[in-house]
């Protein structure tokens, strides 16, 4: 935010620009994406159908990634639930994940984006859900935005059997907002909230939690100063959602007045970035059985950093617990005097943190963060605990390990222990974010 325009807010002065107003977004879902696949690749219809994404094989433990449209609506299935949580429906289809047909189908979805908008004007926000900036597109199609979306439903539906929703505005957020309080809801699946929908709409959203953005720590701080709805959020003294949230709370204010100045064709470039690895096991693991499981998260993880020519100076570990072993967790991290992508310097680090930390109780939960990653061929220190020769070799043999794996696939080279049975790295080479390729 400019500090020009942040002094102007808070005089409770909302800048109006006519600019604004002849913008136009939109933000283009697909619904129930990974259960609709399923159906588009059987024939079936998803409002009529009982389908889940689900691995029956694994446990009934295993999270749902979709349901159609139809079992939500007749069986009130929530977006997370497990296998378990299910209705006893003799006619449910359990559609194992497969990953790479989804990553494929959202891909296609995204190139066919491309015959409509510049890559300028698109943004991926997730596998099923990306943002286009209609304005330059619309005099030279002769329809307004209504007609330009629904030729880019009507041709997801045609070409890839998918039916798509849309929420439009004048800026991404109330684009957003639209989406997921009334463009999902209902057909044709589009709808418009513009700025004279601020007070009618938005700010009748409820719980706050609902809006994009405002996640459940958030509002449950707005709830312990009063603020129970976007109303009450737009209409707040600035002075004191400034102290409270700081320079975001501000920004959240400007939002709940449906000012967003965000700009798509500017694409974000994070300062400081981290690699995150973790694992939800599929039982619980005593402490010995996980320490391993951590290892191989750290080897893949060194992966990713020599493939990245990064190294990283802050290691995080967090321990999730059983609810059998009375839930709750563990996180501590910890700096490294001399950055490094190294497995062996690396695994003893986040061994120690363990050892340390752990206590004798189930786990299930287990995801390791390398942080203030650096650049490897940047100058520095020099570690006085090892010779620079030595941390070369193991670095080359490393890079060999690394190079074979990649041509020859990732079970190519593996510890030893991989064949113990509390092991889950072969097993998870499978997989495609946690599911199935």
């Amino acid at each position: 935010m400019k500090h020009g325009f942040r002094k102007a807010f808070l005089t409770l002065y909302l800048p109006y620009d006519e600019a604004m107003e002849s913008e136009v977004y939109a933000v283009i879902d697909i619904k129930s994406f990974y259960a609709s696949c399923e159906c588009a690749a059987r024939g079936l219809d998803p409002f009529s159908t009982p389908l889940v994404v689900a691995d029956k094989s694994r446990s009934v433990n295993s999270i749902v990634m979709s349901a159609t449209p139809y079992l939500k609506a007749r069986y009130r299935i929530p977006n997370v639930c497990r296998i378990q949580d299910l209705p006893d429906i003799e006619e449910m289809i359990y559609a194992t994940p497969r990953m790479s047909y989804y990553v494929e189908m959202s891909a296609n979805i995204v190139s066919l984006f491309l015959d409509f908008v510049a890559e300028e004007d698109l943004h991926v926000y997730s596998i099923d859900e990306s943002f286009l900036r209609l304005t330059p597109y619309l005099k030279m199609n002769e329809c307004d935005a209504f007609g330009f979306v629904k030729k880019i439903q009507e041709a997801i539906k045609a070409r890839f059997g998918l039916i798509a929703t849309a929420g439009l505005g004048p800026n991404m957020f109330l684009a957003k907002a639209c989406l997921d309080n009334e463009g999902k809801k209902k057909p044709p699946y589009r709808a418009y909230w513009g700025y004279e929908d601020v007070q009618t709409k938005l700010w009748k959203v409820a719980p706050i939690t609902k809006i994009w953005g405002i996640a459940h720590g958030i509002g449950s701080h707005l709830h312990r100063i009063g603020i129970r709805s976007m109303e009450a959020l737009a209409k707040a003294s600035p002075a004191l959602i400034e102290k409270e949230f700081g320079v975001v709370g501000l920004d959240l204010q400007l939002l709940a007045n449906g000012i967003d100045h965000t700009d798509i064709t500017h694409k974000y470039v994070p300062k400081e970035t981290s690699f995150s690895q973790g694992q939800v096991l599929m039982r619980d693991y005593m402490p010995a059985e996980a320490a391993l499981v951590l290892k191989e998260i750290v080897d893949e993880l060194c992966i990713r950093l020599r493939a990245a020519n990064a190294q990283t100076k802050v290691v995080s570990l967090f321990v999730g617990y059983s609810s059998t072993g009375g839930g709750g967790g563990l996180h501590h991290q910890c700096a490294l005097n001399v950055a490094a992508d190294d497995n062996d310097i690396l695994n003893d680090l986040v061994q120690q943190l363990y050892a340390r930390y752990i206590e004798p109780r189930p786990i299930r939960n287990l995801v390791v963060s390398f942080g203030k990653l650096s650049c490897y061929d940047a100058p520095r220190q020099q570690s006085i605990f090892e010779r620079e020769e030595e941390l070369q070799e193991r670095r080359c043999l490393r890079l060999a390990m690394d190079k074979i794996s990649e041509r020859f696939g990732r079970n190519a080279i593996l510890r030893a222990s991989a064949l113990l049975k509390h092991s889950t790295i072969i097993d998870r080479h499978g997989l495609i974010g946690g599911h199935r390729a």
